[in-house]
């Protein structure tokens, strides 16, 4: 199979010479790939750390300027729906620009977007922000990957991917506590969450410029403006119709027939247009190969339990268990714990073994049952109990996360290894996506119909709310048994969208099962690039 897929590689048609400098010319030291990782790790915190500070956040922001249940997954989803929809685009952009300057515009664009976000006055204008910030943070999250294929071969990136996961945690257990810190100090308060990435986002800037380089592709450009502009239009009209069914317009309603039709067409155009386009986004060719599919079908899965879990996770602890956002932040060790420990451990052992399968099917499983045992927290859960399953989620993801990735790496030619890291992140993220806009409107209705439960059984509770429709923009100004109400509805209500979770997981195993193993390989990607001219 790997002679086939080297012959592949060789017989396409051959780009322009490359221009490096010449010490990347032959394969780099230990230290150089250190040297040059420093940067694109420090990125890859920023874009980690931007998530877990303000998910954490995010139950105060929203009490705060006094926004819904819908507004607090927008505020969510709009950042990964951005990051989606350009993740593709920065991945073909990298096959046709110098990686490195790739890299810094996506850093600069996150440093602009968060800077607006924390002068957000209402929940509008910082959804609005937040897009800016994601199209940042979908261009360091794909670029990073990228470019550490170009540098350093599949068999030996395992110990390099180890970094990623210590980078992950330190931002994952970091997040949570610094967010959870400046919002609970006064004189600083929620809006500094999104300022805190920005001096890393410089010092990254600046070490970029130092350590990274890589060879810079010259040649002609053609960018798919149309499919990128399709493909947008067909994710976010399903995302809205999802949020706002059911509440705004009935599910089954002339609103309803328009925004799943219009995005239906629009996804359709999109495959027309990617069949058609000199240099798609995401070439479909890549569907040919069954590694490549199966592992972006497990990505989608594992998307939704990357920021499904963190993202109501946050709003668990602070709504439903009244615990600060700082207390909450360290809550979360445990998951973060079992990620790196998986991660770090996993990547040495694929590095020394040259296999990565077992690793794979046994991550999605512990997904499986991390989530399945987070299905039965209600707003009385032992705490010690919910730490155990947190843990198990986390060395599940640990496991599989990073080395779906490095799975499809392996498989494809080297002209498209920027198009193909790019895709399995894209279709993590769009998982992702869709699970925070789903989960949301399912946490939502359950919400609902618990506080309305709630509400009947109560004496006189209906007349002290003055409305049956209550969420977390009553928190702060509803009486105490009403505020008691919501908080005890939002803690029954958490496991529900766990148990989903758990089902989509199984999805994952599934497709993970069927991916053919295929021994990692010795060169890396602009090695493989240059015997195939």
């Amino acid at each position: 199979m790997t002679s086939t897929i080297d012959a592949r590689a060789a017989a396409a048609p051959a780009p322009a010479p490359d221009v490096a400098p010449a010490e990347q010319q032959g394969r780099m030291t230990h230290r150089q790939i250190l040297s040059a990782l420093s940067g694109m790790l420090l990125a890859m915190f920023v874009a980690f750390l931007s998530s877990t500070v303000v998910s954490n956040a995010l139950p105060t922001i929203i009490t705060e300027l006094r926004g819904s249940q819908s507004q607090y997954t927008w505020v969510v989803t709009a950042t990964l729906l951005a990051s989606t929809a350009s993740t593709p685009i920065w991945g073909k952009l990298a096959d046709l620009f110098s990686k490195k300057l790739l890299i810094q515009i996506s850093i600069v664009v996150f440093i602009v977007g968060s800077m607006l976000a924390g002068l957000a006055q209402s929940v509008e204008t910082l959804i609005a922000w937040r897009v800016l910030q994601g199209l940042g943070l979908g261009g360091i999250q794909a670029l990073v990957q990228i470019a550490m294929a170009a540098m350093i071969s599949p068999r030996e990136r395992g110990r390099y991917s180890g970094l990623i996961g210590a980078v992950m945690a330190v931002a994952t257990v970091g997040g949570p506590l610094i967010g959870g810190v400046l919002v609970d100090t006064s004189w600083l308060g929620w809006r500094s969450v999104f300022y805190v990435g920005v001096p890393f986002a410089v010092v990254a800037l600046v070490l970029l410029q130092r350590t990274l380089h890589l060879p810079v592709t010259k040649r002609e450009v053609h960018i798919d403006y149309l499919g990128a502009t399709f493909l947008t239009a067909g994710v976010s009209a399903l995302l809205i119709w999802v949020t706002l069914a059911g509440g705004t317009f009935p599910w089954w309603s002339l609103e309803t027939a328009l925004m799943v039709g219009g995005g239906l067409l629009a996804v359709v155009a999109f495959l027309v247009t990617e069949t058609r386009a000199s240099e798609p986004i995401v070439p479909l060719r890549l569907f040919r190969d069954r590694t490549t599919t199966l592992a972006i079908l497990a990505s989608m899965a594992i998307g939704v339990a990357m920021f499904g879990s963190s993202v109501f996770l946050g709003q668990y602890l602070q709504i439903s268990r009244g615990y600060s956002p700082t207390a909450a932040g360290l809550l979360t060790i445990p998951m973060v714990a079992g990620l790196l420990l998986s991660s770090t451990v996993s990547g040495i052992l694929i590095t020394r073994s040259g296999r990565w399968k077992r690793f794979l099917v046994a991550g999605s499983l512990l997904v499986v049952a991390g989530f399945g045992l987070l299905s039965t927290i209600d707003h009385e859960t032992n705490l010690v109990l919910l730490g155990v399953f947190l843990f198990v989620l986390g060395v599940g993801i640990g496991m599989t996360m990073q080395n779906l990735v490095l799975a499809v790496q392996n498989t494809v030619a080297a002209r498209d290894l920027g198009a193909a890291s790019s895709a399995v992140a894209f279709f993590r993220s769009l998982g992702g996506t869709i699970g925070v806009s789903v989960l949301g409107a399912v946490l939502s209705s359950r919400v609902g119909d618990l506080i309305a439960q709630g509400l009947a059984g109560t004496p006189g509770a209906a007349q002290a709310a003055g409305s049956g429709d209550l969420g977390l923009a009553d928190l702060a100004d509803a009486p105490a048994p009403i505020r008691n109400l919501i908080q005890v509805s939002y803690g029954d209500a958490t496991g529900r969208i766990f148990l989903i979770s758990a089902v989509l997981g199984v999805v994952a195993v599934a497709a993970i099962v069927f991916i053919r193993e295929i021994a990692l390989r010795t060169e890396s990607g602009d090695e493989r690039m240059a015997r195939s001219r």
